[in-house]
């Protein structure tokens, strides 16, 4: 009897939280959803009415809309490889015993706590600025041609700037990890003669595959929707060459007045987000149940 007890005030107190949690996800998610089949324009708020499955047409029909795509899984991709064989490279450096091991660990993971808009002004005005930044400054020295980043290669640039602000997370996880691993079977695969590459390959990537899977997870989830950055750098441009999804969404529903379009790619948007996850997870539950 006290335990029905004790479970019913445990329910009691974390429904609030879970009700708030609902509401939130919900209510903007079923608003959304009315919106996608309503022709609903702010121009012209007052003229509209139910367009059924027009506007996901529209959307899905539209060429921007594969050429978002292609961005979007490419600028996944992209930063993903970056994060996980950098991350793994920083964290064996990073695990090694050097004076300020501390202090260097902190600098390393620093750019993960910058705001997403803030890194990307940084990398666009102080790095890949053509004329004043950092890397012109370099090209003039060694008597080349600056090169603008943004304008002729758009999609590679962001998935730097993402890939910079992603790279403490990954780091920071598989160092963790690598902590971890049992050093007295280093050591005796040392003193069987193992080299420094056989146990790398044998011992430490193993040990590190469950941690490089939650990277990968939770990166996913969140570079599906990566917006602030290309709203900064490139607005999508140059004409879809840097748009994803998420930009696409906004600037169907904001730039083009079209909210029952927006919506709709919206509510496209989360499918395709669901439907990554779906494999991502099934990936990830074959890696830990091995």
């Amino acid at each position: 009897m006290a335990t029905k007890a004790s479970r019913t005030a445990a329910r009691a107190m974390v429904s609030p939280a879970v009700i708030l949690l609902l509401g939130w996800m919900i209510v903007p998610l079923a608003m959304t959803l009315y919106f996608s089949f309503l022709r609903y324009n702010l121009l012209n708020p007052t003229q509209g009415g139910f367009a059924g499955f027009d506007n996901y047409y529209y959307f899905l029909t539209n060429p921007a809309f594969f050429q978002a795509l292609t961005n979007t899984l490419t600028l996944v991709l992209g930063v993903l490889v970056i994060t996980v064989f950098g991350g793994i490279g920083l964290a064996l450096l990073l695990d090694q015993p050097i004076w300020g091991q501390g202090v260097v660990r902190v600098l390393v993971i620093a750019p993960f706590f910058v705001m997403p808009t803030v890194s990307a002004l940084v990398w666009k005005n102080m790095f890949m600025n053509p004329v004043n930044g950092m890397f012109a400054h370099m090209a003039k020295a060694m008597g080349l041609q600056p090169y603008d980043f943004l304008a002729h290669a758009p999609l590679a640039s962001i998935i730097v700037i993402v890939a910079w602000q992603w790279l403490p997370f990954s780091t920071l996880i598989l160092l963790t990890a690598l902590q971890s691993l049992d050093r007295e079977q280093q050591e005796a695969a040392e003193m069987d003669g193992a080299s420094v590459f056989n146990r790398f390959v044998y011992l430490t990537v193993p040990h590190l595959t469950r941690a490089v899977t939650v990277v990968i997870l939770i990166q996913t989830i969140f570079l599906l929707s990566v917006f602030a950055e290309i709203l900064v750098t490139t607005n999508g441009g140059p004409g879809t060459a840097s748009t994803n999804i998420s930009y696409l969404v906004y600037a169907q529903s904001l730039l083009n007045y079209d909210v029952g379009g927006g919506s709709a790619g919206g509510i496209i948007a989360v499918i395709l987000a669901n439907i990554v996850a779906f494999f991502v997870m099934r990936m990830i539950g074959k890696n830990l149940d091995a």
